[in-house]
């Protein structure tokens, strides 16, 4: 038997046992529209009866709701001993009809956390984890755990996880770089898509996408990025629409630092800006307790593209403070 065909039957075997397998994701296709940029479209939230925009992500032919939830940040997702917290914001995100949901193998209990409540719903669902590791054997062994602790036979996106270095890339499409398990992990359809995310260096994730032919980038869209001098927002975005690669926005309202005083006036500011950037298709933000969550879903429902008047205003009001509040780009 082969290591492929091992790997498959151990996977499929032990989500079985622990009672978790559930079909193949069937997410909502809008093959109508081929447009990079095209306007979004509308979709029925569940059990609410209302609704939130959707765009086609890049050219994967999958259309996603515009806000997702994050399984990082300071919340009960990624902490340890809040479990009950974390799955009320899970349970709830499902009733308000939240359909994409982020997380990454070094969220703390992140994936175990979202693994205890999505299993039924996971046809309904666009779940997307990361691995941190460069080698393909390390990278395998990630993926392995995230599919036990997500209950599920397959990831919708797979995500090479904060690359911030050349010498981390040349590692990953080495001969036994990740790259090599990202191939792999897709010929056995234990992955639909894969994507590359960073918040250090953007050269570094166009780099990425000139190596390899990535179906999605995750990387930082916000108020504050624009004013930095290694952008994200004039470098990468131009190169993702080119490419036909669905962009995913992080670090949304950095942390809540917009909304300090003085600076923005709250999320539908900080959404707005960033879903009216060219070429964001969707964001994923985390919420620390379920009345944030319900915050934040409303502010997506109510989203509307913000003129380029709009968006100057709100680059203006962010001009003393990005400095401060862009540092996640010393992350690495």
């Amino acid at each position: 038997m082969s290591e492929k065909t091992t790997r498959r039957t151990f996977l499929t075997t032990s989500l079985a046992v622990a009672g978790g397998i559930i079909g193949c994701a069937t997410i909502k296709q809008d093959l109508t529209s081929t447009a990079k940029d095209q306007p979004p479209t509308t979709t029925n939230l569940l059990s609410t009866g209302t609704t939130m925009q959707e765009r086609e992500l890049g050219k994967t032919g999958v259309s996603v709701p515009i806000f997702g939830l994050g399984g990082a940040g300071q919340t009960p997702l990624s902490w340890e001993n809040r479990e009950q917290d974390a799955v009320a914001i899970i349970e709830r995100a499902l009733e308000l009809g939240i359909r994409y949901f982020d997380t990454a193998a070094e969220y703390g209990p992140s994936e175990d956390n979202l693994g205890k409540v999505l299993p039924p719903h996971r046809d309904k669902l666009f779940l997307a984890s990361k691995t941190s590791k460069r080698d393909r054997d390390g990278a395998w062994r990630e993926l392995e755990r995230s599919l036990k602790r997500l209950n599920t036979d397959h990831l919708d996106l797979w995500q090479l996880h904060h690359v911030s270095f050349d010498q981390e890339l040349d590692t990953i499409f080495s001969k036994n770089g990740a790259i090599q398990a990202v191939e792999e992990a897709k010929s056995q359809k234990l992955i639909r898509f894969a994507g590359i995310t960073g918040h250090h260096e953007p050269n570094i994730i166009i780099e990425g996408l000139r190596r390899y032919n990535f179906d999605t980038i995750l990387i930082p869209v916000n108020a504050v990025e624009i004013h930095h001098p290694r952008s994200f927002i004039p470098s990468v975005l131009p190169v993702a629409r080119e490419k036909g690669i669905g962009v995913i926005a992080m670090k949304v309202p950095a942390y809540g630092r917009l909304f300090k005083p003085g600076v923005l006036d709250g999320m539908h500011q900080a959404m707005g800006y960033t879903l009216s950037q060219a070429g964001v298709h969707c964001c994923v933000i985390a919420a620390e307790t379920v009345a944030q969550l319900e915050t934040n879903v409303e502010v997506a429902r109510a989203f509307k593209p913000l003129n380029e008047a709009t968006l100057a205003q709100i680059e203006q009001r962010t001009v003393a403070s990005w400095q401060d509040n862009t540092f996640y780009r010393a992350w690495t």
